[in-house]
């Protein structure tokens, strides 16, 4: 849901908006910005860590979902794993963070499973008509049921990824009650999308900029594109601005916001518009009532505000609700040390639930 907001802009260009002069004085005042900021993170490998493997798995309509895994750092078996979901427009970099401290995780040991969601990242485009939170759901049970049939599980989901866990849910109670320990959701949300934040009206495909750049992108695919290109530091000035909530973010995390945004193809933004703007899955919490669940989100989120959090809070009265002051919706990026805090915490009381916390029922390959 993050880059509705790109969308707009990128309407606005296709349909030949004069944007070329604010263009070039953009360019330099970000290069200027981008010069004179304290990079933290300049030497840190974002999105470059290697799985131990990584595999395809065929989702129920044939789309190959590119997955990967991560075993434990010291060689031990693991006692859990945990599958990472993201959102919207990115792809499995963005838990670039996540991934090197839980591989470091001694007691309990995580065998981590991330994947790229249908039409993101490396895995397979999908059909218009598929490109749905459902079907999204049945894609995170392909991939749990290919890659780690059996065990405990903690899922992890960012944004449209934790809508995908609550649709899952929704689908298949058993799995919930039977094997998911925990679930995280991170700056998400399990309805009224627009009711906060953006507003309603963008994420609807009946909205007069959302359906046009839809129909353009769809016979116009190239020019659509280019003009995105055309546009890549004002891109890249608006992740900033409404992707964190601090100004001061390093550089090179915007950077890599903006290279899984960019990697996503604006027709795929636009054919998920519709299953975010209808998104409600308030009934389907109940599903998480024998799970330990962490919410947590930013108070400085302007795409899935707090209010979010705050009302999922209140229908699973058994969670634990995080706020990350000052954060904004990239929140795993922005405070890693914060939610990678809370997300050990979490997989620690999972793996030593219903009192199996050190079988060992994985075995590295």
């Amino acid at each position: 849901m993050k880059p509705v907001w790109k969308v707009v802009g990128w309407v606005s260009g296709a349909l030949g908006a004069a944007v070329a002069g604010a263009a070039v004085a953009q360019t330099a005042k970000v290069s200027h910005e981008r010069k004179t900021a304290i990079d933290s993170l300049a030497d840190e490998p974002l999105g470059q860590l290697r799985p131990d493997r990584e595999s395809t798995v065929a989702a129920d309509d044939g789309v190959p979902i590119s997955v990967e895994e991560v075993d434990p750092g010291d060689g031990g078996e693991a006692d859990i794993t945990v599958v990472l979901v993201h959102g919207f427009a990115l792809d499995r970099r963005c838990w670039h963070f996540q991934r090197k401290d839980l591989e470091e995780l001694i007691d309990p040991r995580v065998h981590q499973v991330l994947y790229d969601q249908r039409s993101h990242g490396r895995s397979g485009r999908s059909a218009p008509e598929n490109s749905t939170i459902d079907q999204l759901a049945l894609d995170l049970d392909s991939v749990i049921r290919s890659v780690v049939p059996n065990g405990p599980l903690v899922l992890v989901g960012h944004s449209m990824g934790g809508m995908t866990i609550m649709a899952l849910a929704e689908k298949e109670p058993e799995l919930f009650a039977e094997r998911v320990r925990g679930v995280a959701l991170i700056g998400t949300a399990a309805g009224a999308v627009g009711g906060a934040g953006l507003p309603k009206s963008v994420l609807s495909r009946y909205n007069p900029v959302t359906l046009g750049i839809g129909r353009l992108a769809g016979v116009q695919p190239a020019f659509v594109e280019w003009v995105r290109k055309g546009t890549k530091t004002l891109t890249w000035s608006g992740i900033r601005a409404l992707a964190f909530g601090d100004r001061k973010v390093a550089p090179s995390l915007v950077d890599l916001m903006e290279k899984m945004i960019n990697g996503t193809a604006v027709k795929v933004l636009t054919e998920f518009l519709e299953t975010l703007g209808t998104h409600d899955r308030y009934k389907a919490l109940a599903g998480l009532r024998h799970c330990e669940v962490l919410i947590l989100s930013g108070d400085a989120d302007k795409l899935t505000p707090f209010s979010h959090a705050e009302r999922m809070a209140e229908e699973m009265p058994h969670a634990t609700l995080v706020r990350a002051p000052g954060a904004g919706h990239m929140v795993m990026m922005e405070q890693a040390d914060l939610v990678n805090d809370h997300l050990v915490a979490l997989i620690e009381r999972c793996a030593t639930d219903r009192g199996e916390s050190r079988k060992k029922w994985w075995r590295r390959a």
